[in-house]
């Protein structure tokens, strides 16, 4: 039984970067990855693209023949890929037992009412993969309360619709302390608490204010469902990048399929021995926003003494 991630996001929330990120780290566990293209607007990748929708398709195409803009065009592509499913059973059958990343289009509205994304994820489903839905946005929203409440109403209606398992993340957590002070701990935004602290923030907003009502009415709904929380990433950290794998991997039932190899190094030791679970909101603030310039030093300090080493015991062999 392969498995699959499907990689959702608003633009710019770092869909292609996580994709190839977590393309490198498998392949650095023994773990065989594909990633998959769903987006026919991607002309750009930075990974290597096993099956690319665009080889059907284009939004250049659409737009073009069909005289639609951008976001009508990328809904129009999504149909007609439904509608051509079997060009991409087709392709996934080539991949054999891979696990598969599917870098999906980045209009919300692909996932929160269109049809088509989801039909094709369960025609997906249907060929037998065991699928987690990871749904990235950007950290940065945490430090604007309107943006956050509007960050879980998406999260939540994209839970709703897509009815998978769903794992969202706040991306770029490394550079969070860029945009500003948070009004609360971590933990806080992580674990969704007590939405009602937020009022007062919305408002402090001049323009928020007199829809206190809706606000309350809003916060209330994703309180009463009680379904969204957040992971955190920050993919250039290979700590980060375990954390989130061994999530999703609790989260698709992963228990080291046909794709996983036999590597013994210390990354693939750390995803069979656990390590990385159990990383609290805590101790990530405390990384990257209370004393993020104490940990880079630390971990700069820690590669240069490697690289000594490395070096020197270069140097020794040669003498021998």
């Amino acid at each position: 039984m392969p498995f699959a991630q499907l990689v959702i996001g608003p633009p710019g929330s770092g869909k292609s970067t996580y994709c190839n990120g977590m393309h490198q780290f498998m392949s650095a566990i023994g773990r065989k990855c594909s990633i998959v293209n769903l987006d026919p607007a991607n002309e750009n990748m930075t990974y290597p693209c096993a099956l690319d929708v665009r080889e059907l398709i284009t939004l250049e195409e659409v737009m073009d023949e069909e005289g639609l803009g951008p976001n009508g065009g990328i809904m129009y592509a999504l149909e007609e890929l439904e509608g051509n499913v079997e060009w991409l059973e087709e392709g996934l059958s080539r991949l054999g037992p891979d696990y598969v990343l599917f870098d999906c289009p980045g209009q919300v509205e692909l996932f929160t009412h269109h049809a088509s994304l989801r039909n094709i994820f369960l025609k997906i489903q249907k060929l037998g993969y065991r699928l987690v839905v990871v749904h990235l946005v950007d950290a940065h929203y945490c430090v604007d309360p309107s943006k956050y409440i509007s960050v879980l109403l998406l999260c939540l209606r994209s839970m709703l619709q897509l009815d998978l398992p769903h794992i969202n993340v706040l991306s770029k957590i490394d550079l969070l302390s860029q945009y500003g002070p948070l009004a609360f701990n971590l933990d806080f935004y992580t674990e969704v608490q007590d939405l009602t602290h937020m009022l007062p923030l919305l408002e402090e907003d001049p323009r928020l204010k007199k829809y206190a009502k809706l606000n309350e009415a809003i916060v209330d709904l994703v309180d009463s469902f009680g379904l969204v929380s957040f992971e955190t990433l920050a993919v250039e950290d290979k700590l980060s990048m375990t954390h989130m794998l061994q999530a999703v991997d609790r989260a698709g039932g992963y228990a080291f399929g046909e794709a996983e190899g036999a590597g013994d190094d210390v990354w693939a030791l750390a995803m069979r021995g656990g390590w990385g679970i159990g990383m609290s909101a805590q101790d990530i603030q405390e990384r990257w926003i209370d004393n993020r310039e104490d940990y880079d030093e630390f971990e700069r300090k820690q590669m240069e003494e490697q690289a000594a080493k490395a070096k020197a015991e270069a140097e020794a062999e040669e003498f021998m």
